[in-house]
């Protein structure tokens, strides 16, 4: 065993609510009818529940302060900057926010009124990402989403008039009846709206949601993807973006922090339904995760009943090193052991025998002076580098851990 070192602290907050629930989407998100027929809308009793969640997990918390703050869902512009005010305030009367924190808000550009962004700002939102997915009207159509091109375009006039010129896209690619050329013509006008970070990452088919269930026409091969994703990466470091994660890209400076976080094994306090958390307490050597009650009206019915929102458990030492390894593979720079050590409590000696075996197939590379990188062909492969530090389980037990991030966008 190693010494367990608390990493750095971030929040998660999960607003569940959506216009319409895409049919790739497998996250926890509902259509809740206020936001499509009008009435009375669940925003100020969800803020009342996230406002009691965060006062459940502060003793785990325990004076850290917090880096980094993301709002996801779900659609989080949905809810109006007042909300997101009174929560940031809360917080920062409870916790010590850090001067520098980077503060995500997900948005929908369908869902953007004018003027909004300035209230977001004014908010304590630092940084937006926008679902922009494509800027073709028939993969929009296909993909569910309630928004035109033009209003990814109008989103980012907003964001720039509220200067809040640090923002993400997210994009896919390989998508139904999407070429080649059409997919780098997507890149060409997400990259037309000088964003500071893109999310490129390939539409895959998620058990449990309708695409599963029923594949849309015309999806691209695997050498058409591959064709693709390669000629995004030309595209992109030609544009000055860097990849360093499997499906993010950046200028200089401009890494999603937050995420950064998930990917190095940091923890983070999960509120909202259906949100995960992950806390270390180095006196006691433990790991703790936590769950909340994933069904929102259940979520908002246990806080009017005064219920616990949620369950915890420790994460067996067992399970620590495909946790830790599902998320910092996905790093293009790899990990040292050193962190492995600090932020697993376990010792790097017992993971060193693994990362020679995949190295030896070419898909790990000894960096040197304790570091490790997955190669090239380990990123295009990473389920097979992840699942390679699966603990032994019976027949009978589900192979995998709980994934340590309750949602990550950019």
């Amino acid at each position: 065993m190693s010494e367990l070192v608390a990493p750095p602290l971030s929040l998660y907050v999960h607003v569940p609510w959506c216009v319409r629930k895409c049919p790739y989407c497998d996250f926890n998100s509902h259509v809740h009818k206020a936001y499509v027929e009008g009435g009375e809308r669940p925003e100020a009793a969800y803020v009342e529940a996230l406002l009691a969640d965060l006062d459940a997990d502060l003793p785990l918390a325990a004076g850290r302060e917090v880096r980094t703050i993301f709002v996801g869902g779900g659609t989080p512009s949905l809810f109006a900057p007042e909300s997101y005010a009174r929560l940031f305030a809360r917080l920062r009367e409870w916790l010590p926010v850090a001067a520098d924190a980077e503060i995500t808000l997900e948005a929908n550009p369908g869902t953007i009124e004018h003027g909004r962004f300035d209230g977001y700002r004014d908010a304590g939102f630092t940084r937006v990402s926008i679902g922009a997915q494509s800027f073709g009207a028939r993969q929009l159509a296909v993909l569910g989403r309630i928004h035109a091109a033009d209003d990814t375009a109008r989103a980012v006039g907003e964001l720039r008039a509220a200067r809040l010129a640090d923002f993400n896209l997210d994009l896919m690619y390989a998508l139904p009846e999407q070429t080649p050329a059409g997919a780098l013509d997507d890149l060409g006008r997400a990259l037309a709206l000088s964003p500071t970070h893109l999310s490129h990452y390939q539409l895959t088919l998620e058990p449990g949601t309708v695409f599963h269930h029923r594949p849309p026409a015309g999806l691209p091969d695997e050498d058409a993807a591959f064709e693709m994703q390669e000629a995004a990466r030309a595209r992109l470091e030609g544009a000055g973006f860097v990849q360093y994660e499997v499906s993010a890209w950046a200028r200089p400076g401009h890494r999603c922090r937050h995420n950064l976080n998930y990917w190095e094994y940091g923890d983070y306090l999960g509120l909202g339904a259906g949100a995960h958390g992950k806390l270390t307490d180095p006196r006691a050597g433990t790991i703790l995760r936590t769950v909340k009650t994933k069904q929102p009206r259940e979520y908002l019915e246990r806080h009017a009943r005064g219920e616990p929102l949620g369950a915890r458990e420790p994460v067996p030492a067992a399970e620590r090193p495909f946790e830790f390894m599902l998320n910092a593979l996905r790093l293009v720079d790899g990990f040292g052991l050193a962190d492995y050590a600090a932020r697993t409590g376990l010792s790097a000696a017992g993971v060193v025998p693994i990362l020679e075996r995949l190295a030896a197939r070419g898909l790990m590379r000894d960096a040197g002076a304790g570091h490790w990188q997955p190669t090239e062909l380990g990123l295009r492969f990473l389920n097979d580098l992840q699942a390679a530090f699966l603990p032994a389980r019976g027949p009978d037990v589900p192979a995998g851990a709980a994934p340590s991030a309750t949602h990550v966008g950019a």
